[in-house]
């Protein structure tokens, strides 16, 4: 369970940021959508190779 504190006259809407922060970085969206369907094991590990391919090329870029 997340739990936020509120602070006395702290603005509700910063109170409300904090919590979305903290609620992305539990990943529960990410992980209930990658449940929706299957992907072979062999799919995901191109998925990862072309990533790491894209990823590597920026990088090679930026040192340009």
């Amino acid at each position: 369970m997340i739990v936020v504190p509120v602070k006395e006259g702290e603005n509700i809407e910063r109170a409300i940021k904090k919590f979305k922060r903290k609620f992305d970085k539990t990943g529960v969206i990410k992980e209930l959508r990658a449940r929706q369907q299957f992907d072979k094991p062999s799919e995901l590990k191109r998925i990862k190779m072309q990533h790491a391919i894209y990823v590597q090329q920026l990088h090679a870029h930026d040192d340009m």
